[in-house]
């Protein structure tokens, strides 16, 4: 009598349930179940495409090597989030030690031509110019403009990081470590140190602090406390804010920089703190939120959509 034989495993006819050869009747044999697709799969490990523009970080205010390491970090989160970023660094006021963010753009055009050729155009551009900014600065701005524009670069500007929930939580984290805010609503505890009023402190005149404003409000139902925001830059301005929450039954103030770091000025908010009466927290430096948000603003520009658990991209 013949062997049973029958559709090889692999093969479009064979049927996991059937029994195989040589098999006990009636006992089917399970087979490794091909891999599952839809919704529930696993995604594949996004990666930045081949010949994708560059992310170029623009960092505003004096370049020093405080600056630069929180710039490395921020460049560092995104690149993690996304292998194969071509993520570079670029001083507003560079030169020297410091890469001038003309002079980054102008050497990423010429990488770009070297790399096509003479063919044609390219599809895209050399790079994509990022503001290390979480609000809008329209003088610092006008400058980028003008570097990308000397730059020949055909560069790209995106928008500034804010105003976005995620920076209403660093708000929230950076109080919370002072101890300014409790770390969570939920949790049966308080910090006696607590401020019921928050002074949402920024710089770059009306159009930022109403940006501030609206980060200012996420905040402000976060710790459900009153939260306003002033202008740094504007005489007298944060005293007037904190007479104001005064005013309205607010007692233990805080100062909350809404700026990532470098383009605060030496002394600046120790200044404000003291002129308001009140302590202050720490620039929301190079926290997650703030890498994940430049590599969400590079993502939009370039056409790459975020796997799930990335920022949303405005």
């Amino acid at each position: 009598m013949s062997s049973p034989t029958g559709p090889a495993p692999g093969s479009p006819y064979f049927d996991a349930e059937s029994p195989s050869p040589g098999a006990a009747p009636g006992l089917p044999v399970r087979m490794p179940r091909a891999r599952q697709s839809g919704r529930h799969r696993k995604p594949e490990p996004l990666a930045a495409p081949e010949g994708a523009p560059a992310l170029v970080l623009a960092v505003p205010g004096t370049p020093t090597p405080a600056s630069r390491s929180l710039a490395e970090e921020v460049s560092s989160i995104a690149r993690s989030e996304l292998p194969g970023l071509d993520a570079r660094i670029a001083y507003v006021d560079g030169g020297d030690e410091f890469p001038a963010l003309e002079a980054v753009l102008a050497q990423a055009g010429a990488e770009q031509k070297a790399r096509i050729g003479h063919d044609g155009p390219a599809d895209q551009p050399a790079a994509v110019v990022v503001p290390l900014l979480a609000g809008p600065d329209s003088s610092l701005l006008r400058r980028i403009r003008q570097a990308i524009m000397n730059s020949g670069s055909g560069a790209d500007l995106t928008e500034v990081l804010g105003p976005h929930p995620l920076l209403a939580e660093a708000l929230h984290v950076r109080l919370s470590e002072a101890g300014l805010a409790r770390a969570d609503r939920a949790r049966l505890f308080t910090v006696a140190t607590a401020a019921d009023g928050i002074i949402l402190a920024t710089v770059g005149g009306e159009e930022a602090v109403q940006a501030a404003g609206i980060t200012g409000m996420l905040l402000s139902a976060r710790l459900a406390v009153p939260v306003l925001a002033a202008g740094l830059d504007e005489e007298g301005a944060i005293a007037r804010t904190a007479e104001q929450l005064r005013n309205s039954g607010s007692q233990q103030l805080a100062l909350a920089p809404y700026l990532i770091g470098p383009e605060l000025a030496d002394g600046l908010l120790g200044a404000a703190a003291a002129e308001a009466g009140c302590a202050a927290a720490e620039a929301l430096g190079a926290y997650g939120a703030v890498g994940r948000l430049v590599l969400s603003n590079y993502a939009a520009a370039v056409g790459i959509t975020l796997q799930q658990g990335a920022p949303v991209v405005r």
